[in-house]
């Protein structure tokens, strides 16, 4: 990986995103993104030392829609809260490392995410 290819674009699909990736990868500003966490409460990252936001494929999937109908579509904030308030969903399984390294074109990447994960989640013991 040069120095100039950012982050995101070297990550699985299953990997997790930070606000920052994921508002570089959507054009959507990050404060949008916060509050849209207010608006739509299907819309939940992880969040971890020092508030920081990790977004789950199944949360940028969600952000991506969320967009299409506001910003495409023309529906207000109301609208799309009834229209993802009228859908049957189950909470999202949150994938093990096992998985994370097994959907990844290479394991070292998602291994990296899981291990600094992990220091986070001690770091905030």
């Amino acid at each position: 990986m040069n120095d100039d290819t950012p982050p995101s674009a070297t990550k699985a699909g299953a990997a997790f995103r930070t606000i920052g990736e994921l508002s570089r990868d959507t054009g959507l500003p990050q404060h949008i993104l916060r509050y849209w966490e207010t608006r739509f409460p299907q819309l939940k990252p992880l969040q971890r030392a020092g508030n920081r936001r990790y977004y789950r494929p199944e949360d940028v999937a969600l952000v991506r829609r969320i967009d299409q109908y506001l910003n495409r579509e023309g529906y207000t904030v109301r609208g799309v809260q009834q229209l993802l308030a009228g859908e049957k969903t189950t909470p999202p399984a949150i994938p093990g490392p096992a998985e994370i390294v097994a959907q990844a074109e290479s394991p070292m990447p998602a291994l990296r995410a899981i291990r600094d994960m992990l220091a986070e989640a001690l770091a905030a013991d």
